[in-house]
């Protein structure tokens, strides 16, 4: 399996060359700064070990406390003797910070910008004695030139890490400072393995065995790879994940594409073909409503030919009806003037009868009643030949008709009589019989027969009256 390597000099391939071995093993790493860049003990968390992180600054405590729950954390520096210490970071560079005056005023110097901050110091020696309970498999010291007051502070007499990690050269040079700690060291049982360029590697005599894990740098069969390229190749891993996907969802879109140009196209000619039926419908319509139109206007023409034949026959029918109104007024003044001749005819024939003369021809009016050309039987079949003259020419004239007979019925003394002349005329009467100069003018209308009957009446009352 690929070994990720999370420190600045591959300081975790050399200890996991010489260490990994060890299931479950032990560090402490003074200087820890961050719990995963540049860090010399994530690879080894990751792989089951548990330590002690010291930090003195303030904003890495949270991460570690976060991240490394298996470690112990501790929020301090590390020095000489238990008590406070400043600390001069500079924030714009990581890993910076150092309990070292003398450092600070060397960023200064360099024009970096350097902050103080008081913190809690204590011994190693104190730290080992309150937390380790067993092997101390390697110690990492990286304080920024405050290594030897980091060792002066511990017993390595007692506590016997197998392998110790310290940083040698002065902070942000090449320039190597390990002969002003290396006393701190070698007399206690510890061989110098190897210096890396950043850092020197020291062996417990103990675990001498591992001298020759040390003796060269990180190398291919180590088989690693930096956290940094490992981060790389996992984002270029999902980057190629995200270019395939985008190529399927290219190649997707493109068939989407074509789908959606055929489909536009189908549309097109769809729109096309509707375009086209819409406007047949279009001219249809209007053709339908042109002729609509007409026949509206032809039937509204109709409707006005009409209305004008109803309003002139209504205009003929209230014609008729005024015609008629005034005939039927005239033909009642005719009535009227009529039954007023019939009653005064009455009254002068009942004079008639009344009078001397009548009863003195009364034996002379026997004689003539006798036989047939009797004076009676002449009037009476003169009288019946007018009447039946009388009764064609009315009943042939229908509108005279319908409008006498109601006349005539509202007297009925002239609808009896009139009845009961009808009844008794059977014979004509000479056509030539004069017209009663006092007849009158409507009277005058009647046959001839008629007015000759009534002539003769007139005639036979003036004679009485004379007598």
């Amino acid at each position: 399996m690929t070994f990720i390597s999370y420190s600045q000099n591959f300081e975790d391939v050399l200890l996991w060359r010489a260490l990994g071995k060890v299931q479950n093993g032990f560090y402490i790493d003074v200087g820890a700064n961050d719990p995963v860049l540049h860090s010399v003990t994530k690879a080894f968390y990751d792989a089951g070990w548990r330590g002690i992180n010291i930090e003195p600054m303030p904003s890495y405590r949270q991460p570690f406390l976060d991240q490394r729950p298996r470690d112990i954390n501790l929020g301090c520096a590390a020095g000489a003797e238990a008590g406070e210490i400043t600390l001069f970071d500079v924030p714009t560079m990581n890993g910076w910070a150092s309990t070292d005056s003398g450092v600070a005023v060397a960023h200064k110097a360099e024009g970096y910008e350097v902050t103080e901050t008081r913190v809690p110091m204590r011994t190693l020696a104190d730290i080992c004695a309150e937390h380790v309970t067993g092997e101390i498999h390697f110690l990492k010291i990286d304080v920024e030139g405050f290594e030897g007051e980091v060792l002066k502070g511990m017993d390595l007499r007692r506590w016997r890490p197998w392998v110790l990690v310290i940083e040698a050269t002065l902070p942000g040079q090449r320039v190597t400072n390990h002969e002003t700690w290396e006393h701190l060291v070698t007399p206690h049982g510890y061989r110098y393995a190897y210096f890396d360029g950043l850092n020197r590697y020291y062996v417990a005599e103990e675990h001498a065995e591992l001298m020759a894990d040390l003796d060269i740098q990180p190398n291919v069969f180590d088989a690693f790879i930096s956290h940094h390229l490992d981060a790389a190749w996992a984002r270029g891993k999902d980057l190629s994940k995200q270019v395939k996907a985008g190529w399927e969802r290219i190649e997707q879109m493109d068939g989407q594409a074509r789908e959606l140009a055929e489909a536009a196209d189908q549309a097109r000619r769809r729109t096309a073909q509707l375009d086209a039926q819409l406007h047949a419908e279009r001219e249809a319509a209007a053709a339908a409503a042109a002729e609509a139109a007409a026949v509206a206007e032809a039937a509204a023409a109709a409707a006005a030919r009409e209305a004008i034949r109803a309003a002139e026959e209504i205009q003929q029918t209230q014609s008729r009806l005024h015609a008629a109104e005034e005939r039927e007024r005239q033909l009642q003044a005719t009535l009227h003037t009529t039954d007023q001749w019939g009653k005064d005819l009455e009254q002068r024939l009942l004079a008639v009868y009344a009078s001397s003369s009548w009863r003195i021809t009364a034996p002379l009016r026997l004689i003539m009643r006798r036989g047939p050309n009797s004076l009676a039987n002449i009037f009476k079949r003169k009288a019946r030949g007018a009447l039946r003259r009388g009764l064609r020419w009315l009943t042939s004239r229908e509108s005279l008709r319908r409008a006498v007979l109601p006349l005539v019925a509202r007297s009925p003394w002239l609808q009896e009589r009139v009845a009961r002349t009808l009844a008794a005329a059977k014979s004509a009467t000479s056509p030539d019989a004069p017209i009663a100069p006092d007849l009158p003018h409507a009277l005058r209308e009647l046959p001839q027969s008629a007015r000759a009957v009534l002539a003769d009446l007139q005639r036979a009352y003036e004679q009485q009256a004379k007598h």
